[in-house]
């Protein structure tokens, strides 16, 4: 081996160091003293509470340091982290801004900053990550709207759940236009309004939509038949309305979850959903449907 390689590999262990030292630097709160006693400059940092390193490159490739309770912000050195695959943050008290250089991370496949103090919006950079297939920001207090660049046609993301935050505007389309892979979206607890894009009804690899406690509104369309690998459809506490569910819905046979309950659906209640089998839980209340009680 050439000493410009050797050279090369100690610099970029040595770059992966110097930006987990920074992150331990922003931590001002540690309850469990797990980073001051192990995360040592005089250890390898493959040997670090919460790092994986890739064992062809001796990179890091994982960051996990979810539940420790520790509060602080996030150092734009995690950007450096070039060969991070996965980096899960989640229930801590971590605040502040995400930032943008995380947009360097190019090779990450998940992002798991749920159940933080995160605030401000939701950054549009994330739309560069086209490898990442997880983002979860569930608990957190970002504000504003969906950025319509969020997303690009290479975009490889399955699950989408920015829950339980401070959201609002309406749901933008183009942004879902071009994706072909999501399987799971969940922006409930919001202040998203308006309707549900079209879009969404012909997402044939859709399994699980959550939208409840939101003041979105409009009707169900035909086109929710078009989801026949919907496990999944929570809609509660909403403004729907419509004189009757589609027939469309019971044909959605892999449903095993559907509320529907508190939005201004009436008319009569098809002896179709006899049809959908594999149903646990089922909520129609507190609304208008002939024949069912609250």
């Amino acid at each position: 081996m050439s000493s410009f390689s050797i050279d090369a590999k100690i610099l970029n262990i040595t770059t992966d160091q110097s930006a987990l030292l920074a992150l331990k630097a922003h931590i001002s709160y540690d309850p469990h003293h797990i980073l001051t006693t192990n995360w040592s400059s005089t250890t390898s940092v493959c040997h670090w509470v919460g790092v994986t390193c890739g064992s062809r490159n001796n990179r890091v490739t994982a960051l996990n340091l979810s539940n420790n309770g520790f509060v602080g912000t996030i150092p734009p050195h995690i950007g450096n982290l070039s060969f991070l695959v996965s980096l899960s943050i989640r229930n801590n008290s971590f605040h502040g801004s995400m930032p943008n250089e995380l947009s360097h991370l190019f090779r990450l496949e998940l992002l798991h900053f749920g159940y933080n103090e995160f605030s401000g919006e939701i950054p549009s950079w994330i739309g560069l990550l086209t490898k990442l297939q997880v983002l979860i920001l569930v608990t957190n207090n970002f504000e504003g709207t969906i950025p319509s660049s969020l997303f690009n046609s290479t975009s490889s993301l399955q699950q989408i759940v920015l829950e339980d935050n401070q959201l609002w505007g309406s749901i933008p389309s183009s942004i879902f236009e071009i994706m072909s892979t999501l399987k799971v979206i969940s922006l409930a607890e919001n202040k998203f309004s308006g309707p549900m894009p079209s879009i969404f009804f012909n997402m044939s690899s859709l399994q699980y939509i959550d939208f409840s406690n939101n003041t979105l509104s409009g009707t169900l369309p035909p086109e929710v038949g078009n989801l026949t690998m919907l496990t999944i459809l929570n809609l509660a506490n909403n403004n729907f309305e419509g004189s009757q569910l589609p027939s469309s819905l019971f044909k959605c046979k892999q449903l095993q979850f559907l509320n529907l309950m508190s939005s201004n659906f009436t008319g009569k209640l098809s002896p179709e959903i006899g049809n959908l089998t594999k149903l646990t839980f089922l909520s129609l209340g507190y609304n208008n449907f002939e024949g069912t009680s609250k």
